[in-house]
């Protein structure tokens, strides 16, 4: 298998696996935010050389997903819908996300687990509070209090991020390394 095609069954795999994560877990209050987009935009900015092209993995999986998620929506077999007015928000945090992984790199164990808690942290704190900006988010107060509470409000999202991330990201690297590489190993050297 040539090396483009590789790349292109790998770029599958991203997609069905966040796919296949949402249709498990965004429906779930108990496993919502358990997802590999944040470890997919951070692998992402940590691999792909041409940093223009590095937003394609993240921005095209949560994409295709959403769009699935919608179809299944609109079809009556989803709770949720995959399209709303604000999602562009979420894509723009993620965009950062993929900046995390260009100043980490990944070339070592600690630079990837930094990215591990970096990446759900930066996207839980600038969500959490553009929620509570825009009005305080659950209603709740605008005012120091309320964004605390508002915080709040996000951990259990921000704890399945989290673990959602540490499961993923080294996944993603070995099934990288597999499939395009063709080598076993845990490493983006």
């Amino acid at each position: 298998m040539k090396a483009k095609s590789r790349i292109i069954l790998f770029t599958l795999l991203l997609v069905a696996v966040a796919t296949i994560s949402k249709l498990l877990f965004a429906a779930k209050l108990e496993w919502s935010g358990f997802s590999p987009i944040i470890a997919i935009a951070l692998f992402s900015g940590m691999i792909v050389k041409d940093k223009s092209r590095s937003f394609l993995y993240p921005l095209m999986a949560l994409f295709i997903s959403d769009v699935v998620i919608e179809l299944l929506y609109r079809m009556d077999l989803f709770p949720f819908a995959g399209l709303y007015k604000y999602q562009w928000l979420n894509y723009s945090f993620l965009l950062l996300t993929t900046l995390i992984g260009w100043a980490l790199q990944g070339k070592n164990y600690g630079r990837i687990l930094a990215g591990v808690f970096a990446g759900p942290t930066l996207f839980f704190l600038i969500s959490n509070t553009v929620v509570w900006a825009g009005h305080g988010g659950y209603q709740r107060p605008m005012n120091f209090s309320g964004y605390l509470l508002c915080l709040e409000d996000g951990l259990p999202f921000y704890k399945h991020a989290l673990v959602a991330t540490l499961i993923y990201l080294p996944v993603l690297i070995v099934a990288y390394n597999l499939i395009v590489k063709r080598i076993s190993a845990f490493t983006l050297a």
